[in-house]
């Protein structure tokens, strides 16, 4: 049995928390009763990403769970002030939800409608997850989103999360964040800006939680997610606080990607690794601290190898995002399932895709932005903000731009031109692939969809193109010795 020095048990299986609405609550749920079932330590793992706004399209479609959810926030006030004003207001007056940039330089009024919205969100998306049973649930977070970090982490602490995993960056400064947050002492967070210094963020919890509303908060433990064992020892000496353990995430896995230490890439134009990428799992090893490795893992023969190297056990993602309980759209799901299971589906690690400037897995599917005709056809619109880069405006402030924005209004604010061709908006384009994700204004966004390029599991989890699996198919076939039967 392996334990944490933080005490209690570790998972030897952790789910990926994918895209945005992708590993939603009910995943997250249905993972963690599905090891509990077997008796084997699970932990099921939500998608932090645009909670937000998620949780605004579900109440203004009516989606009673989000209500219960919310009616259990430790303020009632706070959480009937969005009741108010989103529940069933699909064909009425909307005003969208602030954009995460006004957290920096908006009104007071927005910025705290800001603030609120995203400590609800986490916290009914945690809440919801954890509901009806006692097993583990964790968030997901990308470093490179850095404008929400307090009050999304503060909304899950409010709910129990018991695991914060975060990735796509350097997360030196979340463990000291995690250790103000739970005595409900301010907490700050920096943020990059291009040009200038690191720009200072703070967050004091009483402005959304009166002292006489506080409950007991617990720290969650902290998991970085790493590609190699040089991040994993920065992070393990020279973080504000305590790393719990590391995600050793191959370049395989969905998602964003670390960036190959060389600049070379194929006919593809993907990234080519090397042996310089390797993670040396000696090294992780000497940390004392539990690891659990990750892309194409997705077998009990993988974990029974990742055991072997020392590790706690694995993360996987990909086989969950296909299977019935994921928050990926119906009709998505199931092309991508059945050219799977033809051995037809092909992902490309795009070193160009994505806002944030790290490599992109992009699966290859009509209809998608993958498709250049329907990528030049979409108007350019930045109207979520999820992934903008800050930088010195002109005048000495904080100004925010995103590469896949219109080119116009990017290259105004300092943006080179080039930098913005075949950038891909991920905000909306995975939103639109989440059957919550995507806003009733917007019905015609074209989504991007992503996948590990590892999908091995597929033929040991269904018997023809059309078929379908469960949760509980996954768990039961990870943790067989032999090959999962139906």
């Amino acid at each position: 049995m392996i334990t944490s020095k933080a005490g209690g048990t570790q998972p030897e299986l952790i789910q990926g928390g994918m895209g945005v609405g992708v590993s939603d609550w009910a995943l997250a749920r249905a993972v963690a009763l599905a090891g509990e079932k077997l008796s084997r330590p699970v932990l099921g793992v939500v998608s932090g990403t645009g909670l937000a706004i998620t949780m605004v399209n579900r109440l203004r479609q009516g989606d009673p769970n989000t209500r219960r959810a919310l009616d259990a926030f430790c303020v009632p006030a706070a959480a009937q002030e969005v009741i108010d004003r989103y529940w069933l207001n699909v064909g009425k007056p909307f005003r969208s939800p602030p954009k995460a940039e006004v957290l920096v330089n908006g009104r007071e009024d927005r910025k705290g409608e800001a603030i609120r919205l995203i400590v609800l969100g986490n916290f009914v998306e945690v809440w919801l997850a954890k509901e009806g049973h006692n097993n583990p649930i964790g968030i997901n977070y990308l470093e490179k989103v850095q404008l929400p970090r307090l009050p999304e982490i503060f909304g899950a602490m409010l709910a129990g999360v018991d695991y914060v995993l975060m990735g796509a960056g350097i997360p030196n400064q979340v463990p000291e964040v995690l250790d103000k947050l739970r005595d409900y002492n301010e907490a700050s967070y920096r943020i990059d800006v291009a040009g200038s210094d690191r720009y200072l963020m703070s967050f004091d919890p009483k402005t959304v939680v009166p002292e006489e509303r506080r409950m007991p908060l617990k720290r969650p433990q902290f998991l970085a997610i790493v590609s190699h064992h040089a991040l994993a020892q920065v992070l393990a000496h020279k973080a504000t606080g305590v790393v719990d353990g590391f995600v050793v995430e191959g370049p395989s896995a969905g998602g964003h990607n670390a960036p190959a230490r060389g600049k070379t890439v194929d006919e593809h134009g993907e990234p080519i690794y090397g042996e310089r990428d390797r993670p040396d799992l000696a090294k992780m090893r000497d940390l004392a601290r539990p690891f659990w490795l990750a892309g194409g893992y997705a077998s009990s023969e993988k974990l029974c190898e990742a055991k072997r190297e020392g590790a706690a056990g694995i993360q996987v993602g990909s086989v969950f995002a296909l299977c019935n309980e994921s928050g990926l759209r119906e009709d998505i799901k199931q092309e991508m399932r059945r050219r799977q299971f033809a051995g037809d589906l092909h992902v490309r690690a795009s070193a160009i895709a994505s806002p944030s400037g790290f490599p992109f897995q992009v699966v290859e599917i009509e209809g998608s932005l993958s498709d250049p005709e329907v990528f030049k056809k979409r108007k350019r619109d930045c109207s979520v903000g999820y992934l903008v880069e800050a930088y010195k405006t002109s005048r000495g402030g904080i100004g925010f731009r995103c590469p896949a924005e219109p080119v116009a209004a990017y290259v105004r604010k300092g943006g080179s031109l080039e930098d913005t061709e075949m950038r891909v908006c991920l905000c909306n384009g995975l939103a639109a692939a989440a059957k919550d994700g995507q806003r009733v204004e917007k019905p015609n966004e074209p989504f991007i969809a992503t996948l590990g390029q590892s999908g091995g599991f597929i033929h040991e989890l269904m018997t023809d193109a059309d078929g379908t699996y469960s949760v509980e198919d996954v768990v039961n076939y990870i943790f067989s010795a032999r090959t999962h039967e139906r």
